[in-house]
């Protein structure tokens, strides 16, 4: 057996008792579960590669997006309000294939998203999704011209305050016929996007260049795919007006870091040649509910959104942008704990293996992990 030494910081808004010693010794036991493993009333065998853990089970059932009080709820309301003609599709479950996942997606058979370190397996077919993208193909082979796609994710991640285990993107697509008609009508309502966006009090810089590193698709007419980058460039735009005209923080720059808040371009024609749905074009883009909220409601943590403290879910109200107020009177803390792993001695643990244990025996008390040595 082997000694596996690591470091855990307890923000200053726990309420943990804390005592003197610095260092705990238990047994290093691997939760995870065996045999069949029941979710959302649906069981599923487990096998070698199975690696989700019961901390990461008991989230799924919480849904976080669809509390209407919550900041991620609030976001996603707001979201919506900013595309009222899209479908909203909030409810489909985190279970999703790995062809789905991957496979369709066209993730290469050694992308290091596949990893047991990176996605939680419920066993080797089965997985936790670990981006919105593993509905896309269906959702457009379903016949959604027009939708916004809100779900709980789940990646193997580090412990710290911008990252979670379990995190919620919303997703939104629009496709368009190639069809003259409708790309004269595009271009109209570009324009009508362009007007309003010139009325309000932003600044917009767009540097976006086409070249050969970042070309338009072989399969589409020039012209076509710039009036769908110009449509997804006023629709983003026009939220982010939304989302963040009462700041004058924009940049999105937050406690010293520039965080990654949203993604976009035109999709892959081959997506939608998968879908069923050849003979359109079609925009796309995704974000992270969790960093929007935490910029537009001062919420300094991400683990704060799983708390159940009146203290913390009080303070907001659907529809309402307020700051976050600390309510913790203690300090940080950080203690030293040892691990003792029972496999054998080549058997290196990973990182990730090390946060799941920490999560499971401390839930979200932990806000960062370092293993220190194994």
């Amino acid at each position: 057996m082997r000694s596996i030494l690591g470091r855990l910081h307890l923000p200053r808004f726990c309420h943990a008792h804390r005592t003197g010693r610095g260092i705990a010794t238990q047994k290093f036991a691997n939760k995870r579960p065996t045999g069949i493993i029941q979710v959302d009333g649906a069981e599923y065998p487990a096998d070698s590669w199975t690696n989700v853990t019961p901390t990461i089970l008991s989230k799924i059932p919480l849904r976080l997006h669809l509390q209407p009080n919550h900041p991620l709820g609030i976001i996603r309301s707001l979201i919506e309000a900013q595309f009222p003609s899209f479908a909203y599709l909030n409810s489909l479950s985190p279970i999703v294939s790995t062809h789905q996942n991957f496979d369709e997606l066209g993730f290469p058979p050694d992308h290091s998203g596949r990893s047991v370190t990176d996605t939680y397996y419920l066993n080797q077919n089965t997985l936790l999704r670990t981006h919105t993208s593993a509905h896309e193909i269906d959702t457009f082979r379903q016949g959604h011209e027009k939708w916004l796609l809100t779900a709980d994710v789940y990646r193997r991640d580090e412990i710290d305050a911008t990252h979670s285990p379990v995190f919620h993107q919303v997703e939104g697509a629009r496709t368009f016929s190639v069809s003259q008609s409708e790309m004269d009508a595009l271009k109209e309502e570009n324009e009508t996007l362009r007007a309003r966006l010139a009325s309000t009090n932003i600044f917009i810089e767009d540097d976006t260049k086409i070249t050969p590193t970042n070309p338009w698709q072989d399969t589409h007419h020039p012209a076509h795919a710039e009036l769908v980058a110009t449509n997804l460039k006023h629709h983003l735009n026009s939220l982010i007006y939304r989302l963040f005209s009462p700041s004058y923080e924009v940049e999105v720059f937050f406690r010293g870091k520039w965080l990654e808040i949203l993604g976009c371009g035109v999709v892959k024609q081959r997506t939608l040649d998968l879908a069923g749905v050849p003979n359109r074009i079609s925009w796309a883009f995704g974000l992270g509910l969790e960093r929007i909220a935490m910029v537009l409601f001062s919420i300094p943590d991400i683990r704060l959104f799983w708390s159940t403290d009146p203290r913390f879910l009080d303070q907001f109200k659907q529809g309402e942008i307020t700051s976050f107020q600390p309510y913790s009177r203690f300090p940080s803390c950080y203690k030293d704990v040892s691990f003792w792993n029972a496999g054998k001695d080549h058997e290196r643990i990973h990182d990730n293996d090390f946060c799941d244990v920490v999560r499971d025996v401390a839930g979200n008390l932990v806000e960062d992990v370092k293993l220190v040595s194994d």
